[in-house]
């Protein structure tokens, strides 16, 4: 970390001479007396301080943020290549029934409704680098013993193990993006770590694919581990730090040493550990059930969340049985998703982020939260027109007609997301990983059940009528949100004592 901080009021420091001049010399706290009374609060030096991670050169910042994206995208990965080899598994393990099949994809994700509940706030307390770091280290342990289960219940243990520590980048990944970005450049950054949870669940079933025919399925978990291995060596190289009250208490700790003076603190409380760990595990939950912003977007995310894996997991079903492919050859077909999440992505780019600063200069150059809700709009209405045209196309045309409707819905689902993550994060941006951890509850249970059913929904209505359930339900979630937010919400965040302003 660089020393190039400054020092204002320096002769009231409350330590021996020869440290106040030692610490002159080399790394003087970031102090401001005249606009902060107490002398010995350690702040950032100025609006451009070059430590403060919104200061970082670009460069950097991208770095970082692609760095944060790959630890993002190795969870989701694992959370679906196992679905082309769900059968062979299932027949492996000696396990009996649909649900227990379908749980051996869905307990991972179900890990996620627990892991956030920690890594979110946890990682406000000691820093966004650390919790990725050690949480990586977890679910890479664990997803190795998934290669080696001998019968189910190891099985369904070790992957909601490793499913906690894979729930890690996915609630701090936001936050650590919220670090660095200002408000009118974050949209970009948002989409590129969107990408990590969407591609993941694509890329990892087309391997798992070619997995399941040309191999045993416990090389599906082995070929994850190498990967999150990988990704562990690229973070202990690149990986920044850049939570901003992890990096002032570096410095405090730097000057302590340097200066002696045992007084300089920052803005944050002095609490004992143990409350410091309850209070800030805790506000995940009270943010869900205090904070109606929180609440109604944690619906949306989930549906999507729980539409989008009853997708990935039938997916091979349909492509293996009504369309006769092969295994490896039915994977490919997982590369609509991968082309809708892109779509997506420059849509959001284009033509939603123009609006976003649009909206902006006609309002007076002020930035609110509610100039993202295009994005969440326009998202909608690809999310439906995708599912049904996904619904009525299963059975009834060439394969490349159910693969348009998949790349339309995850268009759609990806504008969604990121105009979601984005607006929370504006509303609540000191707290922003607990609020997507928040979100990251009901979002979780809804990937852990959706595929439970699914194979009795389409057994009972068949994949267009059982898909044209989840395209109504979209219509009475997704339509309503973004014109309840666009009117109330401002008003919604003006009554919370969380949101940011």
């Amino acid at each position: 970390m660089s020393n190039n901080s400054s020092l204002s009021g320096e002769g009231i420091l409350p330590s021996p001479k020869q440290d106040l001049e030692a610490a002159k010399a080399t790394a003087p706290p970031s102090l401001d007396a005249e606009t902060n009374q107490d002398p010995n609060l350690i702040t950032w030096s100025g609006a451009d301080d070059p430590e403060n991670p919104k200061n970082w050169p670009n460069s950097l910042k991208w770095k970082n943020t692609w760095v944060v994206s790959l630890f993002v995208f190795i969870s989701p990965v694992s959370s679906s290549m196992i679905a082309p080899a769900m059968q062979n598994l299932g027949k492996s393990l000696d396990m009996h029934t649909d649900i227990e099949v379908y749980l051996s994809m869905a307990i991972f994700i179900l890990a996620y409704a627990v892991g956030p509940i920690f890594f979110g706030p946890a990682s406000e307390l000691y820093g966004r680098v650390r919790l990725l770091q050690v949480s990586n280290v977890w679910y890479l342990a664990w997803n190795l013993g998934c290669g080696f289960a001998t019968n189910k219940a190891q099985l369904f243990a070790f992957r909601f193990l490793a499913g906690i520590g894979g729930s890690a980048p996915l609630a701090i990944g936001g936050g650590a993006v919220s670090d660095m970005w200002n408000t009118d450049d974050r949209g970009k950054a948002m989409g590129v770590y969107t990408l990590g949870p969407l591609l993941g669940p694509v890329i990892g079933p087309i391997a798992g694919g070619f997995i399941a025919q040309y191999s045993t399925w416990r090389w599906v978990f082995w070929a994850t581990s190498a990967a999150a291995a990988g990704v562990q060596a690229i973070g202990f190289i690149f990986l920044r730090e850049c939570h901003p009250a992890t990096l002032l208490r570096k410095r405090r700790d730097r000057l302590v040493k340097e200066t002696g003076n045992e007084n300089l603190h920052t803005e944050e409380k002095i609490e004992t550990l143990a409350y410091k760990l309850l209070h800030a595990f805790s506000r995940p939950v009270l943010l869900f059930t205090t904070q109606p912003i929180i609440f109604c977007m944690a619906i949306y995310m989930a549906y999507l969340f729980g539409t989008t894996y009853l997708m990935l997991a039938t997916f091979p079903e349909i492509w293996t049985k009504v369309y006769n492919q092969t295994p490896s050859i039915a994977g490919l077909n997982y590369l609509s998703i991968a082309i809708g999440s892109f779509t997506g992505l420059l849509l959001n780019l284009k033509l939603i982020n123009p609006i976003y600063n649009t909206l902006k200069t006609r309002n007076n150059n002020t930035a609110t939260p509610e100039f993202r809700i295009p994005s969440l709009a326009l998202g909608s209405l690809l999310t439906t027109t995708g599912l049904f045209w996904y619904a009525w196309s299963i059975q009834k045309s060439h394969w490349i007609m159910p693969n348009i409707g998949a790349a339309i819905y995850t268009a759609g689902t990806i504008s969604c997301l990121q105009g979601i993550q984005t607006y929370i994060v504006d509303s609540y941006q000191t707290y922003a990983a607990s609020a997507l951890a928040a979100c990251a509850i009901l979002r979780s249970l809804a990937g852990f059940g959706f595929p439970l059913f699914a194979p009795y929904l389409y057994r009972a209505l068949g994949y267009s009528w059982g898909t044209s359930v989840l395209g109504f339900g979209s219509i009475g979630v997704g339509w309503v949100a973004p014109a309840g937010f666009w009117v109330l919400g401002g008003w919604l965040r003006a009554k919370s004592r969380f949101a940011a302003g």
